[in-house]
């Protein structure tokens, strides 16, 4: 992975709550604690127990936020949701999760405020890979307003390590070369989502977005919504099942018995 870091704290949430855990370390379960253990897990069902986590030496609340899904099995490598959050505006994880899906993914965000989008993607990939278990080929990116084109940037320029990008609302970044490396954009699925206010305010860089994955042969699905809230659990639901038919494929077509 790009940009691997020495271990950082991250925040932990138990899938049925949206409440963080402030600083703690995800440990592997053969890793001695020095302190008293704090556990993550689903106080509403008999699901395993997750790794221990443990406090780190610094108590405040900072640092990238880590989502770990019910049931987690450290043995199982998951899908890895990467956030990139609208800057200005609040963004809780645990409630996008909530809404999207509570058992199918390791989810991690990214700090708007960051310098460099690029760099903090990367690291905050390394951190959750070095934290749970991670399919390396299934790596997405969620972007949230300009979050979503900054993910649809991000994408374009990796295009051979991310599995797949989607856009709440970010238009894509027709005029910065994005598309210079065909051959693996092409591959990449991207997934744009917008309102019909959306739809009528931008309708020439729309079409015009349209026309350039025409022509480019890449892969450009557009879904449009009545409304503009971009975290409905309705959009986040497609999401959800866009992301999952990334990840398992397209269903067997039926062999047909006609001749």
């Amino acid at each position: 992975m790009k940009g691997r870091l020495s271990e950082t704290p991250l925040r932990c949430f138990a899938p049925s709550t949206t409440t963080a855990v402030p600083r703690l370390r995800v440990v592997a379960p053969d890793d001695a604690p020095a302190s008293p253990e704090v556990r993550v897990f689903d106080p509403l069902s008999s699901l395993p127990r997750l790794p221990a986590c443990r406090p780190a030496a610094h108590p405040t609340p900072t640092g990238p936020q880590l989502f770990l899904p019910q049931g987690y099995e450290p043995g199982y490598r998951y899908p890895l949701l990467v956030w990139l959050p609208e800057a200005g505006r609040p963004f809780d994880l645990g409630k996008a999760m909530s809404r999207l899906s509570l058992r199918n993914f390791v989810a991690i965000e990214t700090s708007p405020e960051a310098a460099d989008a690029d760099q903090a993607a990367w690291q905050a990939i390394d951190r959750a890979s070095t934290s749970a278990s991670v399919h390396p080929q299934r790596i997405f990116l969620i972007g949230v307003g300009q979050g979503g084109t900054t993910a649809l940037r991000l994408a374009c320029r990796h295009a051979a390590e991310i599995a797949g990008v989607v856009s709440l609302g970010g238009p894509f970044p027709l005029d910065e070369g994005c598309l210079a490396r065909l051959a693996d954009v092409r591959r990449l699925p991207m997934l744009m989502c917008t309102d019909r206010n959306g739809c009528r305010r931008h309708a020439s860089s729309i079409d015009r977005t349209l026309r350039v994955f025409h022509a480019a042969g890449a892969t450009l699905a557009m879904r449009v919504y009545p409304s503009a809230r971009r975290l409905t659990r309705g959009v986040l639901e497609d999401v959800n099942r866009w992301v999952m038919d990334t990840v398992v494929g397209p269903p067997a077509v039926a062999p047909s018995l006609t001749h």
